[in-house]
């Protein structure tokens, strides 16, 4: 279970965003960021990493989130400008889309990882921040549950990839179906193994 954010920020901070993304590693797809923001005070019970949960318990969380959060957003980046950018460039890009979609404008910012250059809000970086912070483990289950219904959508069009099972990650069948039907159109090129077809 993630812990109290109030000890992340300032005592005068009422509004507190938490960041998170997911996909950073799929062979597939976008990358997904969300940004989450609560009351300070606010706490829905059982958020934790996203990866630590079961994919019911996301589901159960997700609406909870929504209720109780002050404005919710997401940021995609897809599989092409990954390509072009890089997936640092991509995440980061992927970030500032949630934060400036977001309805309500935090006081503090707390991000999973590294610092977000030139965000125009104060902020805190946090290392395994999905982990300890309420705020980012709640962002890190809103970017999964949704780049997960994003997966399943385009495994109506790729469906030979199993798509809605393994998300665009690289499980032994996905290399297996790549290596047999090469890769699709949301395949991320600049990735091994799509790279080395090339090769």
């Amino acid at each position: 279970m993630t812990g109290s954010d109030e000890d992340w920020v300032p005592s005068e901070a009422t509004l507190i965003c938490g960041v998170d993304e997911v996909g950073r590693g799929s062979l597939a797809g976008p990358v997904a960021s969300a940004a989450v923001v609560f009351q300070r005070g606010v706490y829905v019970p059982g958020v934790d990493d996203s990866k630590k949960l079961c994919p019911n318990k996301r589901l159960k969380l997700f609406p909870e989130i929504l209720k109780s959060a002050v404005s919710v957003a997401i940021g995609y980046v897809d599989s092409c400008l990954i390509d072009e950018l890089g997936i640092n460039y991509a995440v980061t890009l992927a970030m500032y889309r949630a934060i400036s979609s977001l309805s309500v404008m935090p006081d503090w910012v707390l991000v999973d990882g590294y610092p977000i250059p030139e965000l125009p809000f104060s902020q805190t970086a946090i290392h395994g921040g999905d982990g300890v912070s309420h705020a980012i483990g709640a962002a890190s289950i809103v970017a999964k549950v949704l780049r997960d219904r994003v997966m399943e959508f385009f495994d109506i069009f790729f469906p030979v990839y199993g798509f809605a099972k393994n998300k665009g990650y690289g499980t032994a069948e996905h290399m297996q179906k790549i290596d047999e039907y090469g890769f699709s159109k949301i395949h991320r090129k600049s990735y091994y193994p799509m790279k080395r077809l090339f090769r």
